[in-house]
């Protein structure tokens, strides 16, 4: 199998449509950027405060004064635009962001995300994740299907304290699309390389299997 996040982010970008404004989380998200399809005009929002955020900035060519939340430098389209975060949290709580794609400690079956904190251990701060799923329409995740150690991130229930409450539209892993629906998990497609079995057998969560999946 090719690039686990490679195949991730590939696999997210085909999900935006035309028009869409759309928040990139910090890490794989960010990646996304970098796959847009040709046919397909968004607008790329960062947190940080650009609207008409573009890709990653080649090596060597870096405007070290543009980058995006994740302190990354990046690229932007004719027409961006640069504001404070007091005004880019305006726009996300307002309702004004139509997607947003970010990464995933655990999702459940009910759609809920934790995100940002491991008890017993430092790690950062939620960011803008929780005002990003509450103010967003479409809220995707993607994530690896199981952590370091083989263990699912797609669970029953989220053993961690929740980002968000049943939010979650979309999961995006490196073998599975799965709807989040008020059913529950509905499995809509798995990578070309893997099986409906080995879905369910790393996913620590039941799955709704309709009679047609989808490959990517």
């Amino acid at each position: 199998m090719a690039d686990v996040k490679t195949i991730i982010a590939k696999r997210a970008a085909r999900f935006l449509k035309d028009g869409d404004v759309v928040n990139l989380g910090i890490g794989m998200p960010e990646m996304v950027a970098n796959f847009l399809p040709e046919d397909v005009n968004v607008i790329l929002q960062s947190e940080n405060g650009i609207m008409g955020m573009h890709a990653a900035a080649e090596e060597g060519k870096e405007n070290t004064d543009i980058s995006n939340a994740g302190g990354k430098y990046v690229t932007v389209i004719p027409g961006a635009c640069y504001f404070d975060t007091a005004f880019s949290f305006g726009l996300i709580r307002g309702g004004h962001v139509d997607a947003t794609i970010l990464g995933a400690l655990q999702v459940d079956s009910e759609g809920s995300l934790a995100s940002h904190i491991i008890p017993g251990k430092m790690v950062p701060g939620m960011g803008g994740a929780m005002d990003l799923v509450s103010g967003a329409e479409n809220v995707i995740v993607i994530t690896t299907h199981t952590d370091k150690k083989g263990s699912p991130k797609i669970l029953e229930r989220c053993t961690l304290p929740l980002t968000a409450y049943k939010r979650v539209k979309w999961i995006i892993s490196e073998l599975a699309v799965i709807e989040s629906t008020p059913e529950g998990l509905v499995l809509r497609e798995i990578n070309a390389e893997s099986s409906v079995e080995e879905v369910v057998a790393k996913t620590g969560a039941q799955l709704i299997i309709p009679e047609q999946v989808g490959t990517f």
